[in-house]
């Protein structure tokens, strides 16, 4: 489901609905801290990198997997990528094939994923990191499990999107968080910020509890692929998170936008959805497009008739994380 707009009004304004579901907040935030406490993390052979968020939803955790992915394996290191599968209905641990698997299997993230690295499926986060060791991974990349403590992490990455930042500042289900801002930030050991350099500074000077911990500055940007986006009539849809943070990138490559259609996050596309779709795409003359991760949920008989809208992740500078990871050897192999 899409969350409801309560969740982003400014930090501590507080509508009424927010206040009635604060008891509940109360509630999360304690079985969230008892289960972080309550578990002695298991510590693996090699080197775990967290990418994680203190929100619900997205905040750009795969953009920055894939780039950490692609970073780690230009260094000569045999990285592997460890994900729930949100989604997905294999228990695993599995190794993800996109020749075999398909999104309702193992969930569309680790399928996109598995486009740069090997990937591991598994709802036990320890059996899948054992699998990629045992495949012979030196190095794991883990999707999304921040707030999972089953799995020892060596480095833990918090991903925020600079454009909401931490919403109303209130756990859910008064508003996004997963957890308390303080008590997340003080497991991490770097911030990431996404955005544009406005969002950023109102991202820093709202939450200024994120100076605990060194921070680096990132944007999304559309991968150069030598397609003309310009002036293209396009129909675009997306199941994520906040699916008008794409619609504005389409934009701003100087697509003309003759329709959109928000779905929910990871919602599964039907029959009959998709005629729907294509048939008014048709009538408008407009080319479907959308998202990587959405179009890997997509059948491929329907797929081939729909362009992709990549991005990739560009750290502004990658010393301080550079730092991090010369400390657990992941310089040059």
């Amino acid at each position: 489901m899409q969350p409801p707009a309560f969740w982003f009004a400014p930090r501590n304004h507080f509508t009424l609905a927010s206040r009635m579901l604060a008891p509940l907040s109360w509630i999360w935030a304690s079985a969230t801290r008892r289960r972080i406490e309550g578990e002695a993390p298991v510590k693996l052979s090699v080197p775990v990198i967290c990418v994680g968020n203190l929100t619900l939803g997205g905040a750009g955790k795969t953009p920055t997997v894939i780039a950490l992915l692609q970073e780690l394996s230009a260094r000569g290191h045999n990285v592997h990528a460890i994900s729930r599968g949100h989604g997905g209905s294999l228990q695993g641990p599995v190794r993800v094939d996109p020749e075999r698997h398909s999104a309702d299997k193992v969930g569309d993230e680790p399928l996109l994923l598995a486009m740069f690295a090997p990937v591991w499926v598994g709802r036990d986060r320890v059996a899948a990191g054992r699998a990629a060791v045992a495949d012979g991974a030196d190095v794991i990349v883990m999707d999304d499990g921040f707030q999972n403590p089953a799995l020892h992490k060596d480095i833990s990455l918090v991903v925020v999107d600079a454009g909401v930042g931490f919403g109303n500042g209130r756990v859910a289900p008064a508003g996004p968080l997963r957890e308390p801002v303080v008590s997340g930030l003080a497991r991490g050991d770097l911030l990431l910020v996404i955005g544009g350099a406005d969002d950023q500074a109102r991202f820093h000077a709202d939450w200024p509890e994120a100076q605990a911990l060194p921070a680096i500055s990132a944007s999304l940007r559309p991968l150069e692929m030598g397609m003309a986006w310009h002036g293209l009539r396009a129909f675009a849809f997306a199941g994520i998170a906040r699916p008008e943070k794409f619609f504005a990138s389409l934009k701003a490559e100087g697509a003309e936008l003759v329709a959109t259609r928000a779905f929910d996050d990871h919602a599964q596309f039907d029959q009959r959805i998709l005629a729907r779709i294509q048939s008014e795409a048709n009538a408008l003359g407009a080319r479907l497009v959308t998202t990587e991760k959405d179009a890997v949920r997509l059948p491929p008989s329907f797929r081939r008739d729909v362009l992709a809208f990549p991005v990739r992740l560009k750290l502004h500078s990658w010393q301080p994380l550079n730092a991090m990871l010369d400390r657990y050897g992941l310089g040059n192999a």
